[in-house]
């Protein structure tokens, strides 16, 4: 996609599918449908009949393992479907969805990407807000991990992590929307976790609908899911929740985003900080 220029897009067809939420386990079905112009990505709890639940980073309520929107009325683990709608060029879409998760289906944004695809975009009668290049450095951080925004001549995120066993290791990943086909290079990343760390994590209401069929899971001697997709495949699936993250600004600006052992937190806190430079942007005088 071209970030910020030409006119918006919405899906020229509605989409569904159903499966199991990371985090609570529960079977939940979604509809990704076309919207009107100008009226973003939202979410609808079907199941409660409230009011619409905007894909925006003024209304993240909850960052931990996973990113959720809302309130009293709340839908969790947004990220890899936000990050296959931004990277399509859908400005517009109504996510209608029946339960508290978004299932994770094989871990990754792949699905989505394949389930848009399937359908196609269509462009609607309206311009696409743009922003321009980000002025100056923003940065996030806590002790050594950190996300940053750096000024650029081009869209761009690279991720680094670190982690003490070596089947991961150290490992960086960069992409470019203009260079590089989100589909192919950052969709098919699944997620990924430590094997001696789920016991923990269910015990506190967490991961309850993680398994082998959708999580890398990995120990002191290796995978215990092989094969990988890429052989940096954790390193591509931390930029996709980025870039799902990030999506929840609307638009970019032009700017080099890294990030080095973050997470959903730090990514929301970089968004939140984007988002106020923005609206200072906007009403400044001229």
């Amino acid at each position: 996609m071209t970030e910020g220029a030409g006119v918006q897009h919405t899906l020229t067809a509605p989409v569904s599918c159903t499966g199991v939420g990371l985090h609570l386990g529960q079977m939940t079905q979604v509809n990704v449908l076309p919207a009107r112009v100008n009226s973003g990505r939202y979410f609808v709890r079907t199941d409660l009949g409230t009011e619409p639940i905007p894909a925006d980073v003024s209304v993240v309520s909850q960052t931990r393992l996973s990113t959720q929107l809302g309130g009293e009325a709340k839908v969790r683990t947004v990220e890899h479907l936000l990050a296959a709608l931004w990277a399509a060029g859908i400005d517009n879409a109504r996510i209608e969805i029946d339960g508290p998760e978004v299932p994770l289906l094989d871990g990754s944004s792949r699905d989505w990407s394949r389930l848009i695809q399937s359908v196609g975009t269509v462009e609607q009668s309206a311009p696409r807000h743009a922003w321009g290049r980000l002025k100056d450095p923003v940065i996030v951080r806590e002790g050594d991990a950190y996300v940053m925004a750096l000024p650029a001549s081009e869209l761009r995120f690279s991720y680094g992590i670190d982690f003490p066993v070596a089947a991961i290791g150290n490992q960086w990943y960069s992409w470019t929307p203009a260079h590089g086909d989100f589909v192919e290079a950052v969709a098919p990343a699944r997620t990924f976790a430590m094997a001696h760390q789920i016991d923990g994590l269910r015990s506190q209401g967490l991961i309850k609908g993680g398994s082998l069929e959708n999580a890398l899971v990995c120990d002191q001697d290796g995978w215990l899911n092989p094969p990988l997709r890429f052989a940096n495949e954790p390193a591509r699936h931390k930029l996709l929740d980025l870039v799902g993250d990030l999506s929840l600004l609307g638009v970019l600006p032009t700017m080099h985003v890294t990030a080095y052992r973050a997470s959903h937190s730090l990514h929301v806190q970089l968004a939140r900080q984007l988002a106020a430079l923005c609206c200072a942007e906007i009403s400044a005088p001229a």
